[in-house]
């Protein structure tokens, strides 16, 4: 027997957020033209948008576009655990396709200053297997970390930091099982 491959299935389908958790009072996350924008609110609290379904291994693709000193990131099953895209809050520095691991902070740190383009759509890919963290920037693989705080299980979430006031902006995600 092979291994079972799946297709990628789009989470997002450019015109609203079905598929995901929209917070009440949604203040945060809007749909537009094929884009998901996420901007904080005025008192900017900050707001995760989660996937409604979960996964366990997947892989998830897609791209994302930032201008300044944001600070965002893919969560990967759990809020404790993320890739990080934009500024690290407490590093000052950009620390984009990092992971970033609640209570070690960045275990390790890709290496993107290169390939990173600012203002520009970045492609981005995450290959999620057990507690290994695989991943792609640009199609070049810049980092890989294996997480002994993984889950088995859970949902993609996408962040907009709570205290910055920032927008990011993602398009074309998918994700294979």
């Amino acid at each position: 027997a092979g291994m079972l491959s799946a297709e990628p299935v789009a989470i997002f389908n450019g015109k609203d957020l079905e598929g995901w958790k929209v917070p009440k009072e949604n203040k945060w996350w809007t749909a537009k033209e094929g884009v998901l924008v996420g901007v904080n609110d005025e008192k900017k609290k900050g707001s995760i948008l989660w996937t409604e379904k979960e996964y366990t291994d997947f892989v998830f693709e897609g791209e994302f576009r930032y201008e300044g000193k944001i600070d965002s990131g893919v969560f990967l099953r759990v809020e404790r655990e993320q890739i990080q895209i934009g500024i690290s809050g407490s590093l000052k520095v950009d620390m984009t396709c990092s992971p970033y691991i609640a209570g070690k902070g960045y275990p390790k740190k890709a290496e993107v200053a290169d390939i990173l383009k600012e203002g520009e759509w970045n492609k981005i890919r995450i290959a999620v297997k057990g507690g290994n963290y695989k991943v792609w920037l640009a199609g070049k693989e810049v980092m890989d970390y294996t997480s002994e705080t993984a889950v088995e299980k859970g949902p993609i979430g996408l962040q907009v930091h709570p205290g910055k006031e920032m927008k990011v902006e993602f398009r074309a995600m998918t994700v294979e099982e």
